[in-house]
């Protein structure tokens, strides 16, 4: 009888602790996304402070024309108003999450202007993040423009 009590305990234990991780990783699915939803709405409104939270002091972003950008250029450039951003809708979400850090990959539609040149169209990304000082910071970028048919 021991026994069975033994193995009934340690299937509900194992079970138990597959739930919390899976429950932990959904939180963390749900965290990322809000955050990436916030990384739009800052580039929409030109929010420098906001943007600059979520990116870590070691960001790096390569963009659609493989130009290295750091921290400093990326949040210089969203408050000189070269960018101007009037849409960002963010879809076909994958977040893949290993432990303290994430990789989260997408596909945005922006409509917006860069240094005056029409750049509008849809975007796949790479996002990096890492969990430090418990919060979630974004540490690199890379994008890509999707060719138009």
């Amino acid at each position: 009888m021991k026994r069975i009590a033994t193995a009934v305990s340690v299937v509900v234990l194992v079970f138990g602790v597959a739930i919390l991780a899976q429950t932990q990783t959904e939180s963390v699915e749900q965290q990322l996304k809000k955050l990436e939803k916030e990384i739009g709405h800052a580039w929409a409104k030109r929010d420098v402070a906001s943007y600059g939270r979520i990116l870590a002091d070691d960001y790096t972003w390569t963009d659609f024309d493989g130009i290295v950008w750091t921290k400093a250029q990326d949040l210089e450039t969203l408050k000189s108003g070269e960018v101007v951003n009037t849409s960002y809708v963010v879809d076909d979400w994958k977040v893949r999450v290993y432990g303290n850090a994430a990789v989260v990959t997408g596909r945005t539609t922006v409509k917006e202007t860069w240094k005056g040149k029409d750049v509008s169209g849809q975007y796949r990304y790479t996002d990096t993040w890492v969990k430090r000082a418990g919060r979630w910071q974004l540490v690199a970028s890379h994008t890509s423009k999707i060719a138009q048919k």
